[in-house]
């Protein structure tokens, strides 16, 4: 699928900066820059488009002409379908680690009854990517409290185990999201309007990717952004958050060196100290090895 959109120029530098360290490295004419991102090829050519091509591209091209205020819903028919997914009894899944070099993946799967919108009002909760990491560390043992949720934390090692032979990242998430909701809905006694998954890929894509689970949970609403209009998945992209520096503490604890989060140069020097110090083989257990970091990063090394 091909996906071609205009967004302004300062979404033009958000797009920039998002997969600053998902770039390819080739240099072709009239573009910008070309990334990878899980099942997405996105280009940005000089004359303003920006083409996504694969099986994700309208979930993906979507994602940024909402984040550049392209919109076929009025503001009041947009406030009002937002203040339905919030206002509500739900399960939610979020996950993080997704795009970082080092550190696990964290799904996370949560039920709020309508009755626990106003504490979670109260303690500011969204989107775990616009909140601090010190926040995190102070809201989410609150959350944890009062709410019901499960997590799978995947390390390194067991991801560089799945990727590939029909695994990539997108697969890997719809089976880790698939579980989660799964074991929280049999666990959940009490009524709910809505089980929701923030969108990576369509709903025949998330289905086909999990196929083969011998437990599959259905009843799904799929939507974009979904952390910022749905508190069970705010809920969960905080405690993933929250169980996601907890454990990329213990692996910069364990290799006595201060890990970056992200995927940016800055990754790269580290993941160089990191090879020095015990090989190139301690990447597969550290780091996500299918990213382009892995290359560059054995590119610079002597053995």
């Amino acid at each position: 699928m091909n996906v071609v959109i205009r967004v302004s120029d300062q979404t033009r530098e958000k797009m920039m900066k998002y997969y600053e360290g998902k770039k390819r490295d080739k240099v072709i004419p009239y573009v910008v820059f070309q990334a990878q991102d899980e099942d997405t090829v996105i280009t940005m050519y000089e004359s303003g488009k920006i083409m996504f091509q694969g099986v994700s591209a309208d979930v993906d091209s979507t994602m940024w002409k909402e984040i550049d205020g392209q919109t076929s819903e009025s503001k009041e028919e947009k406030k009002e379908k937002i203040q339905k997914y919030h206002n509500c009894s739900s399960i939610g899944s979020d996950e993080v680690g997704t795009g970082d070099y080092f550190g696990p993946i964290v799904v996370t799967a949560s039920f709020v009854k309508k009755s626990d919108v106003e504490f979670l009002e109260k303690l500011g909760i969204r989107d775990s990517k616009k909140i601090s990491d010190e926040t995190i560390l102070k809201i989410a043992p609150e959350i944890a409290k009062r709410i019901q949720y499960k997590s799978i934390i995947l390390n390194n090692k067991e991801y560089n185990e799945r990727h590939g032979n029909d695994h990539n990242m997108n697969k890997i998430k719809a089976i880790l999201h698939n579980k989660v909701l799964y074991q929280l809905v049999q666990e959940v006694t009490e009524s709910y309007d809505y089980i929701i998954v923030d969108e990576f890929a369509k709903e025949a894509r998330y289905y086909e990717y999990i196929k083969d689970s011998t437990q599959i949970q259905r009843g799904i609403t799929f939507m974009t952004k979904a952390e910022d209009k749905n508190l069970a998945v705010a809920c969960s992209s905080i405690i993933s958050r929250y169980l996601f520096i907890k454990e990329f503490d213990k692996l910069s604890d364990s290799l006595h060196i201060p890990l970056p989060k992200g995927a940016g140069p800055t990754v790269d020097k580290i993941g160089e100290e990191i090879v020095e110090k015990f090989g190139a083989d301690k990447l597969k257990e550290v780091a996500k090895y299918n990213f382009k970091n892995t290359e560059r990063i054995l590119k610079i090394c002597i053995f």
